[in-house]
Parts: structure tokens; sequence; C-alpha cells
């Protein structure tokens, strides 16, 4: 039987999905990535924000579409379900199976008898990565106890539910025997990893444990500002494989909208612990989230934001525009931003960013990095890389490369910075000195 998987979210959702996956390892199955050809197919949703659930409606009307042609089985599973379980049974009578996140570990038995055919695997045990063999995730806990007044996910994965540091030292040795190379944390939360089960935050004694694996990067994201503390930053700063990289979603730049989206600490508390990264790590890559036109959003509180984004001057910087979710705090919040002024608004933040990234990339010029090759594209003739400064979710730059020799994919390379496109740095490959 063929069966096809579309992964729909963030990369915390993309390591449900490879255990999913990883559950169809059996000769009755074939996988196949022409979902038209498909004889199954297996969609994992995300419901975090309105475009999101937008995507998953799209999607699985999309595919159940298919069950005209060759298509037998439709398999739902993700926050989408978890969250609107009960209207997808209503709305999509095209899904044979709805399976909401805390059914997981019932998979193997729900699968079986959609199928008719028995599963052996057991859910969370394995993984089947999916789009590199040389690149994964580690997710070291699942659920989040913040309760930040715009966020639903609390809401459809619970409290955080941290896995031991021996389950997830556990993990990562597997996926190194598997051929991974660079290791990527993640979290709802990974400055709290830990505090659930045993009273403190432990990510510094995790990552004292994973540096003693083999890999050659090990990248830690979504760090919460005030969770950053120096014993942290020291033992990052002693590790040999941890990237001086790090992700901090700071959402906004104004105190009065901080307490308002009941996040934790101020603008003050996060300048100092910026300054506390850039005195350990001299090459540190910040990066961060905001939500733009959040609830009492004024042209005042906006322009605090700018101030303070070029005055840290991030290195990469993503942004949303702020989307109602019900049964979040924010949802029924006076003084709501009109969508036309979010969007200037964003279009002002992002414009600002790319003047920010174009300076940075313009210093990088004559740098060399360490880069990992992702893929070659013969129409440009090009290969596309990474340095420790780009994270694999896509949303950091990349690196375009020239080189008169072939280059193999999911290999390190020496790279000197010849130029920048946009958000992007154009490379070549340094020759090493006996070869000059």
């Amino acid at each position: 039987m063929k069966i096809g998987f579309i992964s729909l979210g963030c990369a915390k959702n993309l390591v449900d999905s490879e255990q999913i996956i990883a559950l169809f390892d059996d000769p009755f199955f074939e996988y196949e990535y022409d979902l038209k050809k498909c004889d199954a197919v297996l969609i994992n949703t995300c419901g975090f924000i309105l475009s999101a659930k937008e995507e998953a409606i799209d999607t699985i009307l999309e595919i159940a579409e298919y069950k005209n042609e060759n298509l037998k089985k439709l398999i739902v599973t993700g926050c989408f379900v978890q969250r609107y379980y009960e209207d997808c049974l209503k709305e999509f009578p095209e899904v044979d199976l709805f399976v909401k996140v805390e059914d997981y570990p019932k998979l193997p038995e729900l699968l079986s008898e959609l199928f008719d055919h028995k599963f052996v695997h057991t859910y969370g045990k394995n993984r089947k990565l999916v789009n590199s063999s040389c690149t994964a995730y580690l997710k070291i806990s699942d659920g989040c106890d913040n309760r930040c007044a715009y966020c639903a996910i609390p809401l459809i994965r619970g409290n955080c539910r941290s896995f031991s540091i021996e389950e997830n030292a556990e993990q990562a040795k597997l996926l190194l025997e598997s051929g991974v190379k660079e290791l990527n944390v993640v979290a709802q939360d990974t400055t709290y990893y830990g505090h659930d089960l045993y009273g403190e935050f432990k990510l510094k004694d995790l990552i004292h444990e994973l540096d003693k694996l083999d890999f050659k990067w090990i990248r830690i994201l979504y760090m919460y500002p005030d969770e950053i503390e120096e014993d942290l930053l020291i033992e990052m700063s002693r590790c040999k494989r941890v990237l001086p990289y790090f992700d901090i979603p700071i959402q906004y730049g104004n105190d009065e909208i901080l307490k308002l989206m009941n996040r934790r600490g101020t603008v003050k508390l996060i300048r100092e612990k910026i300054a506390l990264i850039r005195k350990y790590f001299k090459d540190a890559y910040i990066r961060t989230t905001l939500i733009v036109g959040f609830p009492h959003e004024t042209e005042k509180t906006f322009n605090d934001t700018l101030d303070l984004v070029k005055e840290i001057g991030f290195d990469s910087l993503g942004a949303f525009t702020y989307s109602p979710e019900e049964d979040t705090k924010a949802f029924d919040m006076d003084e709501q931003v009109e969508e036309e002024v979010k969007k200037q608004r964003y279009d002002q933040l992002m414009s600002l960013q790319q003047e920010i990234v174009n300076q940075k990339n313009r210093s990088r010029i004559g740098n060399t990095y360490t880069t990992l090759i992702e893929r070659y594209e013969s129409l440009f003739n090009r290969y596309v890389g990474r340095s420790y400064m780009s994270a694999p979710d896509g949303i950091d730059g990349i690196i375009y490369i020239r080189s008169e020799d072939e280059l193999q994919i999911g290999e390190f390379y020496d790279v000197e910075i010849s130029g920048s496109q946009n958000y992007d740095l154009l490379g070549i490959i340094k020759k090493k000195e006996e070869e000059v």
C-alpha cells in the first residue's frame, strides 16, 4: 500500500510527524511522495493561529478530492484536530480517522483497526527523518506552562512535560547513529526545560550531556528571555558543539504591551540579557520574533518596538500580525487594532529589519564560515548551504555557493562570503592553502 505524508506547522510538529511515519516502517507500506498516487495519506496539522488553521482546512479539502481517484484512506492528526475534534468529525466526512495529540500513544491500535493490518511499532520510540538525513530536531519537552495572553498552545498541548535528560540523550544518540550531524534542540520554551520534572531549570545540564556526543553542531531554539541565566551561558560557552546561536522571541518592545501579553520581564531585562549574551559570545547570532498589532498597540508603543529593534540590531527577525484566538485572554480585549494598520506596521518593521540585515551582511563579506551543504540547484549552477547563523526552519538567510568542484550534500565546507542578496549571502568555496 502506497502512503504519503504531509506535515504542517512548526519543527515540534515535524518531530511528531516523524514519529508517526516511523509506525509505517513495514513491508506492507511503501512511502510515496506523489500524493495523487497514494492509497493512503496522513496529514499532521497545526492549529496555532488563523493562517495555520486555514492551511489545515485547505489541505484536508484538497487531499479529500483524491478519494475520487486512488485514495482509499485519509488520516488527519495534530493540533488542529486536538483543538476542534468534534467540529472535524462533523465537517470532514471524507476523513477516515481523526487522531488527537493526546491519543498518539494509541496510534498503533487505531491504525491497525483502520488498515486491518497489525502495526507492531510503539509510538515515540522511533523516527523516520523526512527532510534531511544530516539534520534533525530533538524535542526535549511538550506543552507549555507560560500563559501568554495571545497563545493557544497550552490549550492544545497542555502544561509543560519535560522528557528526562536520559530519555533526551538516548534519542540524540539514535539520531547520531542514523547519520545526523546537526542537532536542533526545540520545545515551546527550551529554557524552562526540566522545571516540571526536577524542580529547577535543567537546560544547562542537558546540553552538557548532549555536547558529549559527536555532533558537528548543536543549536538551541525558542529561549525565553528571563530564563536565560548566566550559568546557562557559561555552560554554552564551554561546550564544543553548541553554536553561539540564540533564538529569543521577545514579542514586543514596550512594557505596557508586554504586560498585557502576560509576558514576564521588561524591555530593560531584554536589553540586559542581550548584553549578557554578547559578553560571553562575541560572534553571537541573535534572532527574535515580534507580534504586531496586539490589542492596545498605539503608534507610540509600536515606535518603542522599532527603537528597540534598531538599538539591538537583531541578526534575524520574524514577525506576525496579531491573530485573535478563541479561549485566550487577549481574544476579548478591547482596543483591537485594525487589520490595515497591522499590515502597515508589519511592513514598516520588516523594512527596518531588511536595512539592518543588509548592513550586517555587508560586514560579513570576506569572512569565512563553516557551511553545511544542503542541496544543488542545477538551474542556477549553485549550491545552497547554511552556516551556524541559519537554523534549518527557513527563517534565517542561506548562502548561495559557487564551486568549480563537485560538493557533497550533507558535508561541511569552508565558504568565503563574496556578497549578499536581500537576506541571503553569496559565497565561494575557500581553497585550502595547499590547493592555491
